[in-house]
């Protein structure tokens, strides 16, 4: 057996742990990003944040009071009538200065303080700390419960019920089920339920959509039937519950005449029923969701100045960080201690350094990335979404000379704010599709998608345009669309079709 020694080159790409991490930080969003930079301020002693600097207030030039003239004489009586009055000092005399005066009115002025110091000036509760909370479902139950005059163990069923509570007002839990592994029965908890259902809001604690709306109409009674249109007589309990119980997705699909035609009414009972049905609320939770709305905060911002869209990149809120001054100057030094704590120092140094420089780079990426965007969609800024032109990933890689995977990552989870609204970078990569009128110009998706919208808007509710008329008054457009795309870009949009878009009242 021969053995050979041979040396062979080679090259191989190693994601390192500190590319790892800029690629991590160049696809975060703005709050993840600040919640990472946070993190990164707590763990590493080598990082600090840099706070802006105080200004100074102006100094208010004092004018100089003219001093009485000592040498007039004064008569005796003028003098002892001086002296009996307390003299105005320049010191008295500056308290109702102006700049005294603008001290005054700039000061944090509070109910029940006594003192004032302009000097710290604290700032008042956001609006949205002051604002009350609103009261949930279940408080709003559970003061209605203390309030039944109920027996202690049906409170405490009722208690129960109202526990297992979804957001929408619905039990969903079936009762063998609640009440298993506790000391009550079924029928103990069907009873206590049934009272449950009598509380504000009408319909809550409902075991489905029938039982909701029949509760809610439970309530109506037949004044108030009356009063919405029905002919006495003529809409009764039996018709409506009839239509609740065992024709809701015939009325879903807007089919009447099957629905009268079962029944044995009228089309125009129908309809006074559907009107009736219409006017309840199929979620009595919904008034008391406790869903809170976030501002998005925009990454970066596109304006026009001087007649050239400008990108500006919008760091407000985000930690400004550099490298301690005192650990700088104490490895300058040489008085960094022991050679553990040189290399422990050393690290967390290279680490600081690094997340620095890849904030930076993440600035640079973003802001290359959307001036690029803004290059190929100038046509949508200067005159709106008509002019959106179809646009992929690849275009931009290959106009600032990045990868796919690199661009892909900058768009992600980030926002723009231009004329046009609050975007998401991702809202300007779409498909295109031919115009008839000129094949080699493509027209963008959202473009067409908002075309079908309009159609829709300005339709005639009785007779809805299906998705052959829509592709073919797209097609006189010069829009070569197919009707199966039509439909997909509906479905998308969240329009209903044309049959239950009709309306026949």
């Amino acid at each position: 057996m021969k053995l050979r020694l041979d040396l062979r080159l080679s090259q191989k790409l190693i994601m390192t742990p500190q590319l790892q991490q800029a690629i991590k930080l160049l696809q975060l969003s703005r709050l993840e990003l600040q919640q990472s930079l946070q993190q990164h301020l707590m763990e590493n002693p080598l990082l600090d944040e840099l706070v802006a600097e105080t200004e100074e207030a102006e100094e208010t030039a004092t004018t100089e009071r003219e001093q009485p003239d000592t040498t007039t004489t004064v008569s005796g009586e003028a003098r002892g009538e001086a002296d009996d009055k307390p003299a105005e000092s320049g010191e008295n005399a500056e308290e109702f200065s102006a700049s005294s005066w603008e001290d005054y009115f700039d000061t944090d002025m509070r109910r029940g303080e006594t003192e004032y110091s302009s000097s710290s000036k604290e700032e008042f509760p956001s609006y949205e700390q002051t604002v009350a909370k609103s009261t949930s479902l279940e408080d709003h139950l559970v003061w209605q419960l203390s309030l039944s005059g109920l027996p202690d163990r049906e409170k405490a069923i009722g208690r129960l019920i109202i526990g297992n509570l979804d957001d929408d007002g619905y039990l969903r839990m079936p009762m063998e089920e609640l009440v298993a592994g506790t000391e009550y029965s079924v029928a103990e908890a069907e009873s206590v339920l049934q009272d449950v259902q009598g509380f504000d809001p009408n319909g809550v604690a409902a075991r489905d959509l029938s039982e909701c709306l029949l509760l809610q109409l439970k309530f109506l009674g037949r004044s108030h039937i009356g009063s919405l249109g029905a002919r006495p007589g003529v809409l009764k309990g039996s018709v409506l519950e009839a239509i609740v119980l065992h024709h809701l997705k015939d009325l879903e699909k807007k089919q009447y005449s099957r629905i009268a035609k079962t029944l044995n009414i009228s089309v125009e009972d129908v309809f006074e029923a559907t009107r009736i049905i219409e006017g309840l609320e199929p979620k009595p939770g919904r008034p008391f969701s406790n869903t809170q709305n976030y501002a998005i905060v925009p990454d970066v911002f596109v304006v026009k100045n001087e007649g050239v869209w400008e990108v500006l990149l919008n760091d407000d809120g985000l930690p400004r960080m550099r490298i301690s001054p005192y650990y700088k100057q104490l490895m300058a030094s040489g008085q960094s201690g022991s050679a553990e704590t040189k290399a422990y120092l050393d690290d967390k140094l290279r680490a600081a350094q690094w997340v620095i420089r890849s904030i930076e780079q993440r600035n640079k990426t973003i802001v290359k990335v959307v001036s690029s965007i803004v290059k190929f969609q100038e046509g949508f800024f200067e005159q709106g979404i008509q002019h959106l032109k179809p646009l992929v990933l690849k275009q931009v890689a290959e106009d600032i000379g990045m990868h796919e995977s690199t661009i892909s990552r900058v768009t992600a989870n980030k926002y723009m704010y231009c004329p046009q609204g609050m975007l998401e970078l991702k809202f300007f990569f779409n498909a295109g599709l031919q115009r008839a009128d000129q094949p080699t110009d493509m027209l963008s998706s959202l473009t067409v998608r908002e075309m079908i919208r309009q159609m829709v808007a300005a339709e005639d509710a009785r007779k809805p345009l299906k998705d052959e008329e829509i592709a073919a008054k797209l097609r006189t457009q010069q829009v070569l669309i197919a009707r199966r795309t039509v439909a997909k870009y509906r479905a998308e949009d969240n329009i209903p079709s044309a049959t239950q878009r009709r309306k026949f009242f």
